[in-house]
């Protein structure tokens, strides 16, 4: 079985900064991307950030904002996020590619989300 378990959302207003973590654990085999996603309400889920081979990749809407990052074991990836601003308002979702050992193809994981309510 494989977990993603996040942490680190909550409000804040806007202008300040908050750090979402998401911790994979479980019989992982092999990662070859993490990322985060995130929902607004009414709104399909779009990608925020993601992480391949070291490579960095970020939505147009929170490039010099936010910064994804991974630990030294590369199974826990931060979301480090500046500036907030309302429309940055969503549940957040971790999510990674990966290979268990109970699967020969890597799969897509999620974790169970966290949300991010920028306001005054």
């Amino acid at each position: 079985q494989v977990q993603l378990v996040e942490s680190g959302g909550g409000l804040v207003q806007p202008g300040g900064s908050l750090r979402l973590s998401c911790a994979a654990s479980g019989s992982i085999l092999s990662i070859r991307t993490m990322a985060w996603y995130r929902q607004a309400p009414g709104k399909e889920r779009e990608l925020v950030a993601s992480i391949t081979s070291g490579y960095k990749n970020y939505a147009d809407s929170v490039k010099g904002r936010f910064t994804i990052s991974l630990d030294n074991a590369e199974t826990t990836v931060y979301l480090q996020m500046n500036s907030l601003k309302p429309e940055d308002t969503a549940v957040y979702y971790c999510n990674s590619y990966l290979t268990s050992y109970s699967s020969y193809s890597p799969m897509n994981y999620w974790g169970q989300g966290t949300q991010v309510t920028v306001s005054s």
